[in-house]
């Protein structure tokens, strides 16, 4: 299908009159949308006058009032999935400060025992001893225990049972 001078005036009538392409494809028949878009544009026609946009300014919603803010919640013991709504006041009231474990007394290690990085294998304790970024730091190197990676000192410390680390032990 060749673009005769008819068809030319037709698609420039057509066009500034508002029809969308699919519209002036159908009308001139034997031509696609694509033909239509391509010649329009290498005719040089302008864009549409018409806005898709309606004349009139659009109308806002009415914002939802905000959320009060929630109640605070604190979670207690295994309690996990209850929710105990509790006034700020009452939460500073029962501030409870947690349980410090008693210092396990420090393991003297003596200086042939203690091990750098490059010294570490499965049967030295990995129990990092004193600051990384000082010339002092060692590990632990003693002799580990099967299956764990510290010695029997460093286990206790590393390792305590739940209800020691989860209930305080009342005095008395």
């Amino acid at each position: 299908m060749s673009w005769t001078d008819e068809r030319v005036e037709l698609l420039k009538k057509l066009w500034t009159d508002g029809l969308s392409a699919s519209q002036i494809a159908a009308e001139l028949g034997g031509v696609t949308r694509n033909a239509v878009i391509g010649k329009v544009h290498r005719l040089g026609l302008s864009g549409r006058t018409k806005t898709s946009r309606p004349s009139a300014p659009r109308v806002r919603k009415a914002r939802r009032p905000s959320m009060p803010p929630r109640p605070t919640t604190r979670v207690i013991g295994n309690t996990a999935l209850k929710l105990n709504v509790v006034a700020e006041q009452q939460l500073e009231a029962e501030v409870v400060p947690m349980r410090v474990l008693a210092p396990v007394e420090e393991l003297f290690i003596p200086p042939e025992e203690r091990a750098t990085i490059l010294q570490l294998n499965e049967h030295t304790c990995k129990w990092p001893i004193g600051d990384p970024g000082q010339e002092d730091f060692y590990f632990c190197g003693r002799r580990s225990m099967s299956g764990v990676p510290y010695c029997e000192h460093h286990s206790r410390v590393a390792y305590q049972p739940a209800t020691d680390r989860r209930r305080p032990k009342s005095a008395g």
